[in-house]
């Protein structure tokens, strides 16, 4: 492999966080829980974020949100992602997060989802930039009153639509209120997750941003991750439904820019995997619940497996590990 393509798995700094690598998780709703980062964690991610939580909800309870924002056992380095449309409200929020100590404050500007975005929340805020400036410097201040600064970044997407194109707006209003990164969706809400991610644009503020800039969309595989590291000049890559039932995207990413090539991780690790992920998700959410979570996670972690279809058929209608353990009995003999 080429001292060129080598480089390109780095560490990265995030403000007054140092990073070994540039290897990062998606924060994303009904997945990125912390069974599940665990797992990421040991398997190369370097770095990994809650899932979205409503700072509305939290103010209002924060017991209900409090197992979104437990750390993994296994995390060094975590982010606590909020949402919200309210300055005043988010301010409040991540004052609640000082007792979770987490590494970053992450601030959601992306989420192109109705039930998110009818609130003003999410990549609503790509069409209210003024109150996204207002949103980040709140967090910002209570950072620094509560939680030690520790840094805070943000996620947005390119744009609203394809007729208001403004990530670079959005990025410099972030910045200017003391944010320490931005990662770039590189879709509009329009779009949703559909389409082709223009990755010109995270390649078009890379190189006008003085902060990292972080570069999610599309990243299904190794090459992919290696491609956008080449091609934009981002500091690093946000695996999101490329790491779904495939958490071995990280290990494969980093052998692909530090040796030239990887080994596909056969069916049987595939599965034990997943099913180590059913097992510290039922001792965190009970085992019925965790059970039906963990469905839709094994019809990714058997994809592409032969007689996956068969699995798959079996799996949906799995409601206690017992019954996972023997559908999956021959890989996890």
């Amino acid at each position: 492999m080429s001292d060129r393509n080598s480089s390109f798995y780095r560490s990265i700094s995030i403000g007054t966080l140092e990073l070994e690598g540039n290897l990062f998780l998606a924060p994303v709703a009904g997945y990125s829980d912390r069974a599940f980062r665990s797992v990421c964690i040991e398997l190369g991610a370097n770095f990994t974020c809650t899932e979205l939580i409503s700072s509305e909800a939290l103010i209002r309870d924060a017991k209900k949100s409090e197992y979104l924002m437990k750390r993994a056992d296994n995390e060094k380095a975590y982010a606590i992602q909020l949402f919200g449309s309210d300055p005043e409200v988010m301010y409040q929020a991540a004052l609640r997060l000082a007792s979770y100590h987490p590494e970053v404050v992450d601030i959601n500007c992306g989420c192109p989802v109705p039930k998110v975005v009818k609130t003003g929340a999410g990549s609503a805020l790509m069409r209210d930039l003024n109150r996204l400036g207002k949103i980040v410097a709140a967090v910002v201040r209570a950072s620094r009153e509560a939680l030690g600064g520790v840094p805070v970044t943000v996620k947005i997407r390119s744009g609203w639509d394809e007729k208001s194109i403004n990530y670079r707006e959005a990025a410099a209003i972030a910045v200017e209120n003391g944010a320490a990164l931005v990662a770039l969706h590189a879709r509009t809400r329009a779009q949703g997750y559909a389409g082709k991610a223009q990755w010109e644009h995270i390649a078009d503020l890379a190189s006008r941003l003085t902060v990292p800039v972080v570069g999610s969309g599309d990243l299904f595989s190794p090459e992919d991750a290696l491609r956008m590291l080449q091609e934009t000049g981002c500091a690093a890559v946000m695996f999101a439904r490329g790491a779904m039932g495939n958490p071995f995207i990280f290990t494969e990413t980093r052998a692909l820019i530090e040796i030239g090539t990887y080994t596909p991780v056969p069916p049987k690790e595939r599965i034990q995997t997943g099913f180590t992920q059913l097992k510290r998700l039922a001792t965190d959410i009970g085992e019925s619940t965790a059970c039906k979570e963990m469905r839709k996670q094994f019809c990714a972690y058997t994809k592409g497996i032969e007689g996956g279809a068969a699995l798959r058929n079996e799996l949906v209608h799995a409601e206690t590990i017992l019954q996972f353990q023997e559908i999956l009995s021959y890989y996890l003999s």
